[in-house]
């Protein structure tokens, strides 16, 4: 398979949203344990292992698609001085990286749904 100069570019867009939108989760994230800890009340100990859990979910992530955005660079550089094959294996390499981290953020997804449906049914009752 012969990867161009231009294949890993087109990922550059793609990868910095991506890393925006892990971070605005990582934020919103982090807002929200601040806002526990001041209100008084108390956590369930269920509520923090969701929140720890989340939050490794999410520092994973964003360490699979900044590490995605290394390789495709790495990769541009191979294929920039002429190493074609060695190139193409570590643009492989960033798109399994890439697809860990889509795995990664929909794991994120159902567990942060989970705890807002226990929540509702708390609210219900």
């Amino acid at each position: 398979m012969h990867v161009s100069l231009t294949t890993p570019a087109l990922l550059f867009p793609a990868i910095s949203l991506l890393l925006l939108a892990y971070t605005n989760r990582f934020f919103s994230l982090a807002a929200l344990i601040r806002n526990l800890s001041n209100d008084g009340k108390p956590v369930h100990s269920e509520q923090i292992k969701n929140l720890r859990q989340r939050i490794t979910i999410i520092r994973r992530m964003q360490e699979a698609g900044v590490m995605s955005f290394a390789l495709c660079v790495l990769c541009m550089i191979f294929i920039y001085i002429g190493l074609n094959k060695t190139g193409s294996l570590i643009f492989g390499c960033s798109l399994l990286l890439l697809l860990y981290s889509l795995l990664l953020s929909v794991i994120e997804i159902r567990i942060s749904v989970d705890a807002l449906n226990h929540h509702l049914k708390d609210m219900d009752q």
